[in-house]
């Protein structure tokens, strides 16, 4: 039996894992495990896992250190972090690619052995591995992935665009089909939790119909490539066409397929609902987003409903949060965790609920940013980041954790 078999919800925490070290102008790499030190307490953090009650860790590899070059590759730390992992007794969902790509791979995703590049990677985790890494998600939020490297030009390669966007994209999605069945063929027991982005839309959408048209069918469109589910009917066929994704490339998905075992839901109360005014047109690129509305638990049902409907599989909250007070934070986590349960008697099979993350983060803005990391601290964690007078973030437990750990073991 797999785990998401059982009927139990299981509670999970994530690490930030954002790694994106290529720099232009203007930019710094925006590496989170080094901007929140976790590089230095990996270790604590991972104790910290455990300490909350988190059965499941969403913890990702940096593959930019991990193969420098091509070629080579350097395990000795992450042969450390899968020990640890083995020793408190996490269960391990991998995120082989959260947003960025090695330094040597010019072009990126848009590089056309990309595809080839990261299953290698894939295949040489899953092969050191086997056996005790059995979770993985093959690209994490592949959507916004898209968005920021083809659409907004804000990462790299920095493509723009309606063109960039389906450039992009092709890489993308050929990359995760390749990724998993590069696992598959190495270790037929892995599964696979394929993560995606949240998009909601409220406001005066009949002023905007043609562009919420557009936006609600593309909140599905890369894991139903992903799928093989895009055919000549699919709503968003013509406008792939119209952009450079020819025959060729809608033959290749529906002849490659990735199928998830779990589809994870990320959704921030704060941020996932995006609100259309009348009059006002903007691109909701990040310097020049749509105001965002806080739809609560009545979005979150939502998007977890709509992706277990369309997909006909378990669900997993992969990600949710709350940045604010301690207060806000236990607020929300109260009433989402009541809302996965009223979802899961309702006989949505919601598999498991997660925090994100472990502690306080740094906000991607810091990348184009000039001041101190600290500057851009979002207060979102169990543990809070404090600094110390020479420069080290110590880690500060908060009643967050406490609340985290009563209701993740409250059925145990």
């Amino acid at each position: 039996m797999r785990w998401f078999e059982d009927g139990r919800l299981r509670f999970a925490v994530g690490v930030e894992d954002t790694f994106i070290p290529q720099t232009r102008p203007g930019e710094r790499a925006l590496d989170e495990y080094e901007l929140m030190q976790h590089y230095r307490f990996w270790r604590e953090d991972l104790e910290y896992c455990a300490e909350a009650g988190s059965e499941m860790v969403r913890w990702g590899i940096p593959w930019y250190r991990i193969q420098p070059e091509p070629g080579t590759w350097d395990w000795e730390w992450l042969d450390r972090v899968v020990d640890a992992f083995d020793e408190l007794g996490l269960d391990l969902v991998t995120d082989l690619m959260h947003y960025g790509t090695p330094l040597w791979l010019e072009d990126q995703f848009v590089h056309p052995d990309y595809p080839k590049r990261v299953a290698e990677y894939a295949a040489a985790v899953a092969e050191r591995y086997r056996g005790r890494i059995r979770h993985y998600t093959p690209l994490n939020e592949p959507l916004l992935n898209v968005m920021y490297c083809g659409e907004f030009g804000q990462w790299p390669p920095y493509r723009t665009g309606d063109r960039g966007f389906v450039d992009v994209l092709r890489g993308v999605t050929r990359g995760i089909v390749t990724t998993q069945n590069a696992i598959e063929a190495v270790d037929e027991a892995a599964d696979f939790v394929h993560v995606e982005a949240s998009f909601r839309f409220t406001g005066d959408l009949d002023a905007h119909r043609e562009t919420h048209d557009h936006l609600r069918h593309r909140r599905f469109l890369i894991q139903d490539l992903v799928m093989g589910r895009v055919g000549d009917d699919h709503a968003l066929v013509r406008y792939l066409r119209a952009h450079g994704f020819g025959d060729d490339d809608l033959a290749w998905a529906r002849a490659h397929t990735a199928q998830p075992d779990v589809v994870g839901v990320n959704y921030y109360p704060q941020h996932s609902t995006e609100t259309f005014e009348r009059g006002v047109t903007r691109s909701g690129g990040p310097r020049d987003l749509r105001p965002r509305h806080n739809a609560g638990v009545e979005g979150m049902k939502d998007v977890l409903t709509s992706f277990a409907e369309r997909y006909g599989k378990p669900v997993f909250l992969t990600e949710t949060s709350y940045t604010g007070t301690v207060d806000e934070r236990i607020s929300w986590m109260r009433e989402s965790v009541a809302a996965v349960d009223e979802l899961r008697a309702d006989g949505v099979d919601v598999v498991g609920y997660t925090w994100w993350c472990i502690t306080d983060m740094i906000e991607w803005s810091y990348r184009t940013g000039d001041k101190s990391a600290m500057n851009y601290l979002l207060t979102m964690g169990l543990w809070a980041l404090e600094e110390e007078s020479d420069g080290t973030l110590r880690r500060v437990k908060t009643p967050v954790a406490d609340e985290f750990h009563r209701l993740a073991t409250r059925t145990r």
